[in-house]
């Protein structure tokens, strides 16, 4: 199993499970699966009812979801499509966390298979209408051809990844690695966080992983009383002044820097 191992900017390499080309080109099926299934429904549907003026505008309204499909997903579900849920597969940053919009919106615009992807399901409808000629199956190869390149970028990558993942600054991964951020002091840190301690970034990451340990055995034992002990400490060194609970101030100190650590 190829794993992936990214250096991140708190001195932690956080590593994760690549996932195949296997998996990868089942979840790109099952997506390509979904606008197929979408495409022939519109299809179906203008082709029963009767459209008053322009219907091309209308059919280009209609088929927007299709190009706009991987963007609108991955966006509002967490950096997955309904393939990648299915396969267990998530885009993810480079360090690891939630990727922002302008990272997926980049890795959109330059997924050039995506572009063929589509041209391909409007050829492959137009074949089986018994429609086609040279110049279509020329356009089919054409596309496959694009397809097969992104493959074989995928597969020679050393961390798999596309142009548009290069670029962009994401990877995609197994969601199962997710659990393993748990050992780490990588807190995901949620798009327009703002810190609320900048003083954070005076203490070690030897001594955050300290925290992180207490956090973490905090969660499994329920005993707090060394959050306390440890929370008094930390206020002390940094000069803080708060009235948060020891789990929730400690939990946000690893936040803050994680987001001020990303800067």
């Amino acid at each position: 199993m190829p794993v992936v191992s990214v250096p991140t900017s708190f001195n932690i390499s956080l590593e994760f499970d690549a996932p195949g080309l296997g998996r990868r080109a089942l979840s790109l099926f099952i997506d390509m699966l979904v606008q197929y299934l979408y495409i022939m429904l519109v299809s179906y549907i203008m082709g029963r009812l009767y459209w008053g003026g322009d219907e091309w505008s209308l059919w280009l309204i209609l088929m927007s979801p299709v190009f706009l499909y991987h963007i609108i997903w991955e966006v509002t579900s967490n950096g997955q499509s309904i393939g990648k849920k299915m396969t267990k597969l998530r885009v993810v940053s480079m360090n690891g966390g939630r990727p922002s919009v302008s990272q997926l919106l980049i890795r959109w615009l330059l997924r050039i298979s995506d572009l063929w992807i589509v041209i391909l399901l409007f050829l492959l409808i137009y074949f089986m209408a018994g429609g086609g000629g040279v110049e279509s199956a020329i356009a089919f190869l054409f596309g496959m051809g694009f397809l097969v390149a992104d493959i074989m970028l995928v597969a020679n990558s050393k961390k798999a990844q596309r142009i548009g993942d290069i670029l962009a600054q994401t990877i995609v991964i197994k969601t199962s690695a997710k659990e393993s951020l748990q050992n780490t002091i990588f807190r995901e840190v949620e798009d327009g966080y703002v810190p609320r301690f900048p003083e954070v970034m005076r203490i070690s990451d030897r001594d955050l992983n300290v925290i992180k340990n207490l956090l973490n055995g905090a969660e499994k034992s329920g005993n707090h009383e060394k959050l306390a002990e440890a929370a008094e400490k930390v206020k002390s060194f940094l000069n803080i002044r708060t009235d948060m609970y020891p789990y929730e101030f400690l939990e946000s100190l690893l936040k803050d820097y994680n987001y001020l650590s990303a800067k």
